[in-house]
């Protein structure tokens, strides 16, 4: 359990809340870069502040506080300049720094006041990488976005999938070295839930939990595997300090504020080799819906909606001092002493775990990668469907994939065949849920 005190310290991320000073220290992925070629402006909502997301006419990205400094107009109902956004109500015009550029009125009114000069409105840095824009909300000088190494893999077709939970980001991110629920959640859960009552999946036998520069490794024995397998020689990485990876897709658990988190997706699927080289112009982003309109019910189909399932089933903020932890919930307990840990670290004006400062060491941030082979060097076309789980065709991790990101998926795969219907993918997924997270030596 963990007393009341500490898990508001953990959970609160507001402006001036430890925590959200902490979380501060880490650029976050908020959207999708193609998300703003379709619109320049979006409204976004960080660690409790109310934030406009804009891309300039001259392709600048920019991150500001919503409300205009002049009358607090909104500026998401504002329109982009070639630099900068200028807001709808009076014309005030604001570049990415904060900088206010331009006082309609003001500046033939009163030129030599120089009013604009004055004002300034609360402002963050963007960056864009790997098809994601990255926010940094903490003090200069800002750390480096990590250029991890799948983000400069070849020959993948890749997807980010956003969706906002109704919870708090932490109970996402105990979720991340939390190996057990694979296990009950999403194959023995979906056996269940399409009306069978067995085979269940073998069991769990032996864990383990190893801290590492960019955050925690989990290892993993089950019944119908040895200590040769995989995911006890390599595991999988829970990355420090607000993601899971585990080697095809990252997911990061971003706070929107202390009772909702934003779920990204950053996914790659490595296309036949029959289909290279392949070049992928641009990456989709798209919405994932969490409940289903029929019912009001949380979708269950999918391998992270039954994630979101359990996160919000603990409450907006799960109360932690009700637990009651097992052997098996080692690596959370881990997981909350090296948060303590730094926050006493950005107390005395250190950096935090896992900060990335030099542009050596970020060329290619190695992660551990179980199934690296298969997803680097490839399969053919007839190793990929035939493969377990590698050769679904429609996208297993999240419902509601558009029609036209599932087209392109299939069209840079090279599948030719109809999609099969949804029912014959739930069916897989019982069966191969676990191949997610046990990958055979040979890949």
């Amino acid at each position: 359990m963990l007393e009341q005190a500490k898990n508001e310290l953990l959970s609160r991320v507001g402006p001036g809340t430890p925590m959200g000073n902490l979380m501060r220290r880490y650029w976050m992925p908020i959207a999708g870069v193609s998300e703003l070629e379709q619109n320049p402006i979006k409204a976004v909502r960080l660690m409790g502040e109310d934030l406009v997301l804009y891309r300039d006419r001259a392709g600048t990205y920019g991150l500001v506080d919503r409300q205009c400094p002049h009358r607090r107009a909104d500026l998401s109902y504002g329109f982009v300049e070639d630099c900068g956004i200028r807001c709808n109500y009076h014309g005030w015009s604001f570049d990415e720094s904060g900088k206010c550029t331009e006082q309609p009125f003001e500046d033939v009114a009163n030129p030599d006041a120089r009013y604009r000069d004055k004002v300034r409105i609360t402002a963050y840095p963007v960056e864009a990488k790997a098809g994601l824009l990255w926010a940094y909300m903490g003090p200069a000088p800002a750390p480096l976005v990590p250029n991890y190494e799948p983000f400069l893999w070849k020959n993948g077709f890749k997807q980010i999938v956003i969706s906002e939970v109704p919870c708090n980001w932490l109970q996402g991110q105990e979720n991340s070295i939390d190996p057990v629920h694979f296990e009950w959640m999403h194959r023995n859960w979906s056996v269940r839930l399409r009306g069978q009552t067995g085979p269940y999946s073998p069991r769990h036998t032996k864990l383990a939990f190893d801290e590492f520069d960019h955050g925690f490794v989990y290892r993993r024995v089950t019944e119908d595997t040895d200590e040769s397998d995989l995911l006890w020689t390599i595991g999988r990485t829970c990355l420090w300090p607000n993601a899971l990876y585990t080697g095809d897709h990252f997911e990061w658990r971003v706070p929107i504020d202390d009772e909702n988190m934003l779920s990204v997706t950053w996914h790659f699927a490595r296309v036949p080799k029959e289909q290279e080289p392949y070049e992928q112009t641009t990456i989709p982003t798209w919405h994932g819906p969490i409940v289903d309109e029929l019912t009001g019910r949380w979708i269950s189909t999918h391998v992270m909606n039954q994630d979101f399932i359990a996160w919000v089933g603990q409450g907006k903020i799960s109360d932690r001092w009700n637990e009651h932890l097992g052997s098996s919930d080692r690596g959370v307990i881990m997981v909350r002493k090296r948060f303590f840990e730094d926050l006493e670290r950005v107390a005395r004006g250190e950096d935090p775990k896992a900060i990335v400062r030099d542009p050596k060491a970020n060329e290619c941030v190695t992660l551990p990668v179980a199934n690296r082979r298969s997803l680097v060097e490839g399969m053919t076309r007839a190793e990929l469907e035939a493969h377990p789980f590698a050769g679904f065709r429609l996208y297993p991790f999240q419902a509601g994939q558009p029609d036209d990101v599932r087209r392109a998926y299939e069209e840079a795969m090279g599948f030719t065949s109809a999609t099969p219907p949804i029912d014959s993918v739930l069916a897989q997924l019982a069966s191969a849920a676990a191949t997610v997270e046990r990958p055979k030596a040979k890949v």
